[in-house]
């Protein structure tokens, strides 16, 4: 059997960043299994050719939800092994917390049954996949880092400190 490595990306998009932690929510995508089950889980998919994983991050969010969101801080990769038309294949993740920019939640990707935003503080009893729940931790650790007061100016807040497109962690 044939092995096939393949990259995407995607993340956390966090809508309200700046307002209180109990209002703020991320945008979930469900897809219904071949057991009919409804599973939740972050947007993602695919690099293009010439993509760096931030932007890949940012356009398969857009594709998926509707919605627009920047790139803030890596969270971290997922890898995992499938096999598919007779083929292997190791695919790996590149996680990011985004920022929502704007838009509106639309289900109309062929690929996705439901879009919804979720409260953070529930996303670990509706994300599906226990990976996606432990990149759900450190999003949490890194917003509460960004949240609380910086003396030199804010170095550790989401967007400050990582420039897209370079190294994977600062």
């Amino acid at each position: 059997m044939r092995t096939v490595d393949e990259t995407s990306a995607g993340g956390l998009v966090v809508k309200g960043l700046d307002g209180p932690p109990e209002q703020q929510r991320a945008a979930l995508i469900g897809r219904t299994d071949r057991r009919g089950r409804l599973l939740w889980s972050l947007p993602k998919g695919h690099l293009e050719i010439g993509e760096t994983a931030e932007q890949a991050a940012e356009r398969e969010v857009a594709e998926e939800t509707g919605i627009s969101g920047q790139v803030l801080a890596p969270l971290g990769s997922i890898d995992y092994w499938f096999v598919t038309e007779g083929r292997r294949i190791h695919k790996t993740v590149h996680h990011f917390l985004l920022r929502f920019l704007g838009g509106e939640l639309s289900d109309e990707d062929v690929e996705v049954t439901e879009v919804a935003w979720v409260l953070l503080a529930e996303l670990g009893t509706r994300l599906a996949y226990a990976d996606e729940r432990r990149l759900v931790r450190a999003a949490s650790e890194v917003i509460a880092r960004s949240s609380s007061p910086q003396r030199d100016g804010g170095a550790g807040a989401p967007g400050h400190g990582y420039a897209p497109g370079g190294p994977a962690h600062p």
